[in-house]
Order: C-alpha cells, then sequence, then structure tokens
C-alpha cells in the first residue's frame, strides 16, 4: 500500500476549474450549500480501468473545497476492509460482493452508492462452452479472497454447481490471464484491460458477460462504500464526493472517448484504447436506472446461499447501507 502524491491526480489534465466546466458543475459553495466539514478526502485507487469515474472525480473535489486529497493505491483484487475500517481511506469503489463481505465481518463501512455494470466476462477455453461445463474443469480467478473468483463461485452456484467441489481452482505465481494462455486453467474471470487484450488477440471465448447476460446483467458490479464514521461526521463532504463520482460517470457514458483520454493525460491508466475499450463496455448510466439496494439484496443472498457470509440479506441492508445521499443527488441530477 502506498500514498500517492496530490500531483498526480491531476498531471497533465485540466485545471480544477476547467474539470469543472467540462462536467457541467458548478462549486458546492456558489451555490448556497452548507460549508464542508472537512477538506480531507482519502481515496483508493488500483489501476483498476473500470474505476474512472472515481478518478475523473477529482477535478469536481478541488472545484468543490477539498484541498488534500490523497489516493491510496494497491492490489486491485485485495480485501481493503482494513483500510476503511482503519481510516486510511474514506472512500471504496469495490464489487458489492466485497462490501458485503466486510459488512458481514463487522466492518463499520456504508455502501452509498451504484456507479456502473459491466466489468467482467467469464472467460472460457474450447472445452467450456457454459458455466455447468466448469463442472471438472480448472479455473483460474486470483486468490480465493479475490472478487474474479467469488463472482465465478456465485454463478457456478447459481446454475446448481458446488464451487467448492465441482471445481478445480487454480492459483499460482503466473497471472490468470497468463495462465489461460498457457493453457493450465480452462476458464478465468477476466476484467479490463485483460479482456480488450484477449479479444483483440482471438483468444478463448466468452461464457458470461455481467454487462449483458442476467440476471447478472442486472444489477450492479462496481459500487461505492465509505468509512462509516466519516459518513456520519461529515454528510455534507460525503454528498459532495458522491455528487462528483455521479457527475464523472455522465461523462464516462456521454463521452467515453474524452474520459478515456482524460485518464491517459491524468496518468492515472497508461494506454488509451484500453480504457476507451473499457468505458465502452462499462454502463456508466446505470446509476440512474438500477436499484442499489436490489444489487445489495441480490448479492447478498446468493453469497448467503453458498455460504460465504452468515448475516441474513436484510441484516446486510441494515447495518451496512445508507441510500440518503443517493436519493437526494437523484433529485438534484434528475436521474
Amino acid at each position: 500500500m502506498k500514498l500517492i502524491q496530490n500531483r498526480r491526480t491531476f498531471l497533465s489534465g485540466l485545471s480544477a476549474i476547467g474539470g469543472a466546466g467540462l462536467l457541467n458543475v458548478r462549486p458546492s459553495s456558489a451555490a448556497g450549500e452548507p460549508a464542508l466539514e472537512t477538506t480531507t478526502l482519502g481515496q483508493w485507487v488500483g489501476g483498476a480501468y473500470c474505476w474512472a469515474s472515481i478518478y475523473l472525480a477529482g477535478e469536481l473535489l478541488r472545484a468543490d473545497g477539498f484541498t488534500d486529497i490523497q489516493y491510496v493505491e494497491g492490489d486491485t483484487h485485495i480485501d481493503n476492509s482494513k483500510w476503511l475500517s482503519a481510516g486510511l481511506i474514506d472512500f471504496d469503489m469495490n464489487m458489492p460482493s466485497m462490501h458485503i463481505r466486510s459488512i458481514d465481518a463487522g466492518v463499520p463501512v456504508k455502501v452509498l452508492i451504484g456507479v456502473h455494470s459491466g466489468c467482467f466476462e467469464l472467460i472460457g477455453n474450447d472445452s467450456v462452452r457454459s458455466i455447468r461445463d466448469l463442472r471438472g474443469k480448472r479455473v483460474g480467478g486470483g486468490s480465493v479472497e479475490s472478487h474474479p473468483h467469488i463472482l465465478t463461485a456465485l454463478m457456478a452456484n447459481y446454475v446448481g454447481l458446488d464451487p467448492m467441489h465441482d471445481i478445480e481452482w487454480v492459483e499460482g505465481e503466473q497471472a490468470p490471464m497468463q495462465m489461460f494462455i498457457d493453457g493450465k486453467v480452462d476458464a478465468y474471470m477476466a476484467g479490463p484491460p485483460e479482456l480488450q487484450i484477449l479479444h483483440a488477440r482471438k483468444i478463448g471465448h466468452t461464457i458470461v458477460n455481467n454487462g449483458t447476460d442476467r440476471p447478472w446483467s442486472q444489477y450492479f458490479c462496481c459500487m461505492v462504500a465509505g468509512n462509516a464514521d466519516y459518513v456520519s461526521r461529515y454528510p455534507v463532504a460525503t454528498k459532495r464526493v458522491l455528487r462528483a463520482i455521479l457527475k464523472s460517470a455522465d461523462l464516462c457514458a456521454s463521452d467515453p472517448s474524452l474520459a478515456a483520454q482524460q485518464l491517459v493525460d491524468r496518468g492515472f491508466l497508461p494506454n488509451y484504447d484500453e480504457a476507451l475499450g473499457t468505458l465502452n463496455g462499462a454502463q456508466h448510466d446505470k446509476w440512474r436506472v438500477f436499484d442499489a439496494e436490489d444489487s445489495v439484496r441480490f448479492y447478498a443472498l446468493r453469497m448467503q446461499e453458498t455460504g460465504m457470509i452468515k448475516s441474513s440479506p436484510q441484516q446486510i441492508l441494515a447495518n451496512g447501507t445508507d441510500w440518503r445521499f443517493l436519493e437526494e443527488l437523484k433529485r438534484e441530477l434528475k436521474a
């Protein structure tokens, strides 16, 4: 884990005022809103291409009065609940399953908004044509604690497989994509930019796309959670953070080419074509359509069925969600 200096947030990008103009929003202080309770903000990044809205939100946050914006960098597949609970980060974008697991473990976090769908595809070789074909197959997905593994297991369980006994899970020192290319696994859950690389090289085929295939396509694949103490103590700041993320999501949906270029120019992502391919696949307009509570309920039920969590969906929702900001922002942004 390491802190990225603020200068990276705005590297070679627009000025704070220019970024705010680009996203069609003015500083909240000029709109007669309450003053920020804090001007400090910590967020987690890990080079994930589908987290564009968090990266791009920096300009809006600066325009909105935040003066100390820090990004904590780490592996995109790790469990970062300890960072949230310790206050090392204040907000985190992650899969619903990862947030739910944290809530079930008693980590003081609140899921606040859903952002988009369509990050992952289950990729298989010629021996795997459906999820049921995973029975007896070698499946890679990172560590058993990672969200690609969890999502694959949930999909398998949904069609009647026993993820623990019917699938041979393969972990190794190599990256899952390379293991798939080398024939060491028959399938694995791929996310961007691996998807773009595999498709371009015509390696493997898509078994399930969580952006187009039901039921997974009907729910958020990335949601934002906040440290419960930060959310409780700083409601004004929390709302502005979430608004900046959703405004940035609107840009990703309406002008993905511009958003992709900004991500590269500001130093968050290295490759424009892969960034653009990710934004074209991830559906950033879904925050206006999907029911965030329903997404948490769906994943919590699936995880309870597989024994991944002990809490019921109702307990997860009661203990780990707060939708008041989302309802306000939907009215304000006319969702």
